[in-house]
């Protein structure tokens, strides 16, 4: 049985030197000022001169992530929740809201039954997103013609789950030999045929229309967490023209970019990347009691050597990243005109400790088996190489801030003065506090009662069929009789 983690919380360190010789004792590299900086002295408030999305120039360093959404209605359109968090993106400051939502290119791939769907009958719900961000932005900073706002185009694959209280309906990129029993893949017509793959193209690219007539500045293609495209980076035993070699195993991007830009769609285009993923981990058994999930332990893969099921793996050592892939699709990004690479890893549905570290697991995970700080310091580590070898004109954008909590103001001017990094994206955090970064740029100071503590709710309720939004700290939702329901399940 693992040993339980004696983890240090963040709120109980007494300031940077603290937050400093909190990480120095996990032997981690992670920059951090002594104080937060003001106005034009902060690194997150320095434009970004060199790259141009759809003729607009950012003029600050933070972003607001892409977040799949729980609360649109059950054929894909836009709801009041919906309309709120996006004023809300729009309130946060950001200049680039790096996809905002993940949008379906079609209902069957959605990866929960209220996400939204990006197709002709919802245009005009989606470009009312658009108009609600820039008229907040407007508002609150005398102007949005400097707002650069992206719409995350995605298929779930093997999270697929379109219908409430029914099972999922996986559609794979090849068979794997852990997650197939985990995810209800059990027949090889589960898995995508080429001709499939092909009629999808021609979908993403009609998104892509759709998304430029909504207003939309550029489109993510989304490669990340294990959801479609991104599998198919690991599809290195798929045969045929989309599996085995590198070059198979990037086409689908290539022809995703040559069917926008031949249908004549005017929009710029981005990636968000799982840089490198892991093998799924599971609640340890001997280390877990009824509500009380154990430490995270890995997946037997003795049997998988070498490993040949995901993407920036060591497959000698499948616990260890290899970016020698991320390097290559990287300088293919490049080579086709993408604007923006934003670097994320892992899976929040089988590896949410690699993918978000957090002091509070989700209701269907683990306990972090190591201080989310070490992975924090991971995904730094990753993005920081990337960037250091990235093309001229890609933006690199990265993420896993949110566990910082209150040093991430010191920790980001570091990471963006020291180069790591081009822009520091912010997800679940602006859930609980839009302004955050905005406050720490105009006053210096945070409201600390409204940072994000990784309580993981608005992860957990989603998954026990509630509406997302932050619950702790979000009096719209602590409001709502669902916070009630979430109570009582966690009690559970």
């Amino acid at each position: 049985m693992k040993e339980a983690l004696s983890l240090v919380r963040i709120p109980s360190l007494k300031g940077v030197g603290d937050f400093r010789r909190h990480a120095a004792s996990l032997g981690l590299e992670m920059p951090c000022d002594d104080a937060i900086l003001v106005g034009s002295a902060s690194p997150l408030a320095q434009p970004v001169a060199d790259i141009a999305i759809n003729g607009k120039r950012l003029t600050n360093r933070w972003a607001v992530q892409p977040m799949e959404g729980w609360d649109g209605t059950t054929d894909g359109g836009v709801t009041d929740e919906v309309r709120r968090r996006w004023r809300r993106f729009g309130e946060s400051g950001a200049k680039l809201i790096c996809g905002g939502e993940a949008m379906a290119v079609r209902p069957d791939g959605r990866a929960n039954p209220h996400q939204l769907v990006i197709d002709d009958a919802h245009r005009a719900g989606l470009a009312e997103l658009c108009r609600i961000a820039r008229r907040a932005h407007r508002e609150q900073y005398g102007g949005a013609d400097d707002l650069v706002i992206g719409f995350q185009l995605t298929h779930s694959g093997r999270f697929c789950r379109t219908r409430e209280n029914q099972p999922p309906e996986p559609r794979v990129a090849y068979r794997h030999p852990l997650l197939d029993r985990k995810f209800g893949v059990s027949v090889d017509a589960q898995v995508m045929t080429d001709t499939e793959v092909e009629s999808l193209i021609g979908e993403y690219a009609a998104a892509a229309r759709i998304a430029a007539e909504a207003g939309a500045d550029f489109v993510d293609l989304k490669h990340c967490h294990g959801y479609l495209l991104h599998e198919f980076l690991g599809a290195h035993m798929r045969p045929g023209r989309y599996g085995g070699s590198f070059e198979n195993r990037t086409r689908i991007l290539r022809e995703l970019v040559a069917a926008i830009r031949t249908s004549g769609t005017r929009i710029d285009l981005g990636v968000r990347l799982s840089a490198f993923d892991c093998v799924p981990f599971k609640p340890d058994p001997a280390g877990s009691a009824p509500g009380k999930p154990g430490p995270g332990v890995p997946e037997d893969f003795s049997g998988c050597l070498p490993y040949r099921y995901g993407f920036g793996i060591d497959p000698l050592d499948p616990l260890k990243p290899d970016l020698s892939e991320a390097f290559r699709f990287m300088a293919l990004c490049g080579e086709l005109g993408i604007k923006v690479l934003n670097l994320t890893a892992g899976s929040p549905y089988y590896s949410p400790h690699i993918q978000r570290p957090a002091a509070y697991p989700p209701s269907d995970a683990y306990r972090s088996p190591e201080d989310p700080l070490a992975g924090v310091a991971r995904h730094l580590w990753a993005v920081r190489q990337l960037k250091a070898a990235a093309p001229a004109g890609l933006l690199i954008v990265g993420s896993a801030y949110s566990y910082l909590q209150d040093y991430l103001p010191h920790v980001a001017q570091a990471v963006l003065r020291e180069g790591w990094v081009d822009v520091v994206g912010v997800g679940r955090a602006v859930l609980s506090y839009p302004r955050m970064l905005a406050d720490a740029v105009e006053a210096g100071r945070l409201q600390t009662k409204c940072i994000c503590r990784t309580f993981s709710d608005c992860t957990t309720a989603p998954r026990n069929g509630l509406i997302s939004g932050c619950y702790p700290l979000d009096r719209y939702y602590a409001d709502k009789p669902e916070a009630a329901a979430l109570k009582r399940m966690k009690r559970r």
